[in-house]
């Protein structure tokens, strides 16, 4: 040993304070640690919940994310892809992409399948060169080139539902086709996107024979085209669309086969990230209360060693070695599990996921889990193991009357450090770092509330009346007696019940407005493709079908932008961020009058007989993305024509009226000599809807007809399969609870053991310490239901209302059983944690004491 100098307070008056070295220090530390163990299992157990979930949650986001760029040839169908809306390339076109590498072609559309019942699906006419990359594969025959001219493959929902087996027939369009296969893979399916039907496919022959591309009609062409080996697939995209920048084309290339979906994932993925931080923030209250907990039950090992001459330094280094091994351990068995989460994820939820990810180790998202783990255990361990080296030694024998003190200033700026490396870690590695910001700032700010709600309830609990009957007097006092762990509990277990209750109250309302508010606002079809020379035919069909129907029936168009305010959309290096109306074709309309769902903000609408130069009308939102106003510029490109415009309005859209809702409304004039079609809503009588299911598509076959309950049928599935990922992310909130539960009663076990035998001693029995016990977690767990009630319910409504903009009507008996069942289980958790209490000999207690 080295002398050094010490603190004066101590019972050696700073004289002979020591400093071991730390190879004795690490002796010391690990002959304790593997004496007794067994404190720190709630610091291990915390840890391992929250690293893991954190692990599993990067690695899975990270999982798919390579699988998609791994797969992009294939997902894509080439190198790169140039989607055209509403028309073939042409000849120059043609040219420019064969010289670039192979071509294959394929033009997709919606159209109605008509066998023993009709059925909208997509038809994918394809050529002999498809696919560049991967193998379009059939359940009778293994892999497959195109259909034979008259043969179709269809996918296996279409098969099983016009009940078509091969070698069956199904129409589309004006051309009967014979089965001669049912699809087993697609692909390029996952690079399609979103679609309302099931898959078939014929030869690009086969085509014209159905007679359903015509002038304006709905489709996409798309050429694939494959690059040698050494080739720069960006740079040759890049190339091609500078070469033609009026083209209106939407082209990608094979380092991002899926951008929806890649999207979609990555965002998914950071708010489960931030969901699973919560939870390990949460599990953080638990490492300081096992911490606590553990450095109590060492408490004359460590007055023993400051009697015998160790100084703060060497207390401090003891104890945060054995607290920094079993924080590794833990970290590392987190790290572990949450690394072959995502195999396990993707063989429960098989087609759920996009693509199922391989078992691969994902560095990144493991070592920022891992600086999380170490961060929360820095910043939630130091504080009591702070206060423990600071005590003098006749304060910690004294400590179960006295209480602890406070932090020194030291520490104090290591756990401040500590959280702010949190926050801007969390910030850094996100894909939207003000969306994360912003996650954050509600989170401490939550935080903070329910600290000093913690706090209310003390200082209430203080000044209250004392009941004159001596069990709900005790039950009071426990509320604020010293070593009360009433702060912890509040805020652990307010943090977790007020996350469930938020993502139940968010859940259920948005199931009820689709399963109760759609199917009164919502038409009864959408029509698609309709001619415009049938227009008159189409209304008295439904007309005769149900005179009180009601028909939205509308031009339809599609164009891409491709100039705003100024600015070529080729010549950005990057689109403003929420500018999706920048990416590919949108949907367009003409109209003299001002569209139902819609409402003028800004500018003046043009009048009825309006035959002057092109006026748009903008979504009001998307033209604050674009920072663009009233006199602006804005051109599209249509069927490879630029259209030049100006904004005349600005508008609100109503988009959940599921009505005909169009960012771009154009002036009369500016667009009718453009081949189009013709679109519809129709709101019609149960009766009529299954009249119309039969008679419309034989009489309209160029045109689909789409059902409303099918739509909302899959957005209530995406909705609850992503419901179901949150939950899944927000219930390790719910066991990092549980396990701050256990940690404070364990805290409290030692001064709760002191009050039982001292009411022993004064006559008390086990049942009066019990029913006290009882009140008071039965107290905490009702103040906690009501608690997280409120926030929840809060902070589902703002989500709820000002972000999904549809109406909070959220499903209460659920609420109800949430609360119930986490309100409970507090209150079960307390009575069993305080068995052990009642066990404690007055004798044997008070020697220990």
């Amino acid at each position: 040993m080295r002398p050094r100098d010490c603190d004066a307070r101590w019972p050696c008056g700073g004289a002979c304070g020591l400093t071991l070295p730390l190879a004795a220090i690490w002796r010391i530390s690990r002959r304790d640690l593997s004496a007794r163990i067994r404190g720190l299992r709630l610091l291990a157990i915390c840890l391992f919940l929250g690293v893991a979930t954190l692990a599993a949650i990067g690695s899975l986001t990270a999982g798919i994310s390579d699988e998609l760029s791994r797969r992009g040839q294939t997902i894509l169908g080439g190198d790169i892809e140039i989607g055209i809306a509403q028309r073939e390339a042409n000849a120059a076109e043609m040219a420019a992409m064969r010289k670039a590498g192979a071509v294959s072609e394929t033009i997709r559309l919606r159209a109605m399948a008509i066998g023993n019942d009709s059925l909208l699906a997509e038809l994918k006419a394809i050529d002999n060169a498809y696919p560049h990359y991967g193998t379009l594969t059939l359940r009778e025959g293994g892999p497959a080139k195109a259909p034979a001219k008259g043969e179709i493959y269809i996918g296996p929902t279409l098969s099983e539902r016009l009940d078509i087996a091969t070698g069956g027939t199904v129409r589309f369009g004006e051309a009967t086709f014979k089965v001669a296969g049912i699809i087993a893979e697609e692909p390029d399916r996952l690079g399609e996107g979103f679609t309302l039907g099931p898959v078939a496919i014929i030869n690009m022959a086969s085509l014209p024979d159905t007679g359903l591309i015509q002038p304006g009609s709905m489709y996409e062409s798309k050429y694939r085209i494959k690059l040698g080996p050494q080739e720069d697939a960006a740079a040759v995209a890049k190339a091609l669309e500078a070469q033609f920048p009026s083209a209106g084309w939407d082209i990608t290339d094979r380092s991002n086969g899926a951008p929806g979906t890649r999207r979609f994932i990555e965002r998914m993925g950071q708010f489960l990230t931030l969901v699973g931080l919560a939870a390990l923030v949460i599990a953080g209250i638990g490492v300081g209360n096992g911490v606590g907990s553990y450095l109590a039950s060492k408490r004359a090992s460590i007055a023993t060693l400051k009697v015998t001459g160790a100084d703060s330094q060497t207390i401090f280094r003891i104890y945060m070695l054995q607290i920094l091994a079993v924080t590794s351990v833990a970290i590392l068995v987190g790290l572990g599990v949450g690394s072959v989460m995502p195999m396990a994820i993707g063989w429960v939820a098989g087609d759920i996921l996009p693509v199922a990810p391989g078992f691969n180790m994902h560095p990144l998202p493991l070592a920022v889990s891992a600086i999380y783990g170490l961060l929360i255990a820095l910043a939630f361990a130091l504080p009591p193991l702070a206060r423990a080296r600071t005590v003098p030694a006749a304060g910690l024998f004294r400590a179960i009357v006295e209480g602890n003190s406070r932090i020194d200033r030291k520490s104090t700026i290591w756990v401040v450090g500590a959280i702010s490396a949190i926050v801007a870690l969390a910030v850094v590695t996100a894909r939207e770092p003000m969306f994360s910001l912003a996650f954050i700032g509600a989170a401490f700010g939550l935080l903070l509330l329910l600290t000093g709600i913690a706090f209310l309830l003390r200082f209430i609990a203080i000044r209250l009346p004392r009941p004159k009957a001596p069990l709900p007097r005790l039950a009071l006092a426990n509320l604020h007696r010293p070593g009360a762990q009433t702060q912890a509990l509040v805020v652990a277990l307010g943090l977790g019940l007020t996350l469930f209750v938020t993502l139940a109250a968010i859940q259920t309302s948005i199931n009820n407005e689709i399963k109760n508010s759609v199917p009164e606002r919502a038409p009864s079809f959408f029509v698609l493709d309709i001619p415009r020379e049938g227009a008159a035919t189409f209304t008295n069909m439904v007309k005769d079908a149900d005179p009180a129907a009601t028909i939205n029936l509308i031009p339809a168009l599609r164009g891409t932008i491709i100039e705003y305010g100024g600015q070529r959309v080729d010549q950005l290096e990057e689109l403003p961020e929420g500018a999706w109306v920048l990416n590919g074709d949108r949907g367009l309309t003409y109209s003299a009058d001002i569209p139902k769902g819609s409402e003028l903000v800004e500018g003046e609408w043009w009048p009825a007989d309006y035959n002057g130069p092109a006026l748009v009308s903008l979504d009001a939102e998307i033209a604050k993305v674009l920072d663009v106003g009233i006199g602006d510029s804005l051109t599209i490109s249509l069927l490879g024509v630029e259209v030049p415009a100006k904004i005349a309005s600005l508008r609100t859209v109503n988009w959940e009226n599921f009505g005909l809702n169009y960012v771009m409304v154009f002036s009369p004039g500016s667009l009718d000599a453009a081949p189009h079609n013709m679109v519809a809503t129709l709101t019609v009588s149960k009766d009529a809807e299954r009249v119309l299911a039969k008679s419309l598509p034989p009489a309209f076959p160029s045109s689909s007809l789409i059902e409303v309950g099918e739509v909302t049928a899959q957005i209530t599935n995406l909705l609850s399969q992503m419901a179901q990922a949150i939950a899944a992310a927000a219930s390790i909130a719910i066991l990092a609870g549980i396990a701050v539960l256990v940690g404070a009663i364990a805290a409290a076990r030692q001064s709760r053991i002191y009050d039982a035998v001292i009411t022993k001693m004064l006559g008390g029995t086990r049942r009066q310490i019990l029913g006290a016990q009882a009140m008071e977690y039965g107290i905490l767990a009702v103040v906690l239901g009501l608690l997280s009630l409120a926030l929840g319910m809060g902070a589902a409504y703002y989500v709820v209302v000002h972000i999904f903009d549809f109406s909070f009507a959220p499903d209460y008996g659920i609420l109800a059983l949430t609360l119930f069942g986490g309100a409970g289980l507090t209150f079960i958790l307390g009575i069993v944690g305080s068995l052990p209490i009642l066990a404690a000999r007055p004798s044997e207690a008070l020697r220990s004491l």
